[in-house]
């Protein structure tokens, strides 16, 4: 039985981790998801949020964000599938507290068949996932 996952982590973009981990966590639909080495497969739609990797050589655990994805898991092997994915010092916390502020003014100020719902949503649940990252990040 190994000691570790093979994780791969992927946007649209680009590569943005490849590597050995000991554990990776995600905000999954059905719920938070830890996965640790001969896991059970399955595979999911995963939430705008952090996914959180704990490299098997037990250096410091890497905080990414995800706008939402596709994760599958195999017992030894973690491959996340992300629309947009960005180490969290990559995020812009400014231009993502425009987002929240301009989702929110659009979802209060608008009338029924104004706007895209699920489209200002969805861009109010990303801002709002970057933001708690940053934040969560900066108090630690």
């Amino acid at each position: 039985m190994a000691a570790s996952l093979k994780v791969e982590i992927v946007s649209a973009e680009n590569e943005i981790w490849s590597g050995e981990a000991s554990l990776v966590s995600a905000s999954a639909q059905m719920g938070e998801v830890g996965i640790a080495p001969g896991h059970t497969p399955f595979i999911t739609r995963i939430k705008p949020g952090e996914v959180r990797v704990q490299p098997s050589d037990d250096s410091e655990e890497l905080d990414i964000y995800v706008s939402g994805g596709i994760m599958e898991v195999q017992p030894y092997v973690v491959t996340i599938m992300a629309d947009t994915a960005l180490r969290v010092d990559e995020i812009d916390e400014a231009a993502a507290e425009k987002a929240k502020e301009e989702a929110e003014a659009a979802l209060a100020g608008s009338t029924p068949g104004e706007i895209d719902y699920k489209a200002v949503q969805a861009q109010l649940a990303e801002a709002a996932a970057q933001l708690q990252l940053v934040k969560k990040l900066r108090r630690s």
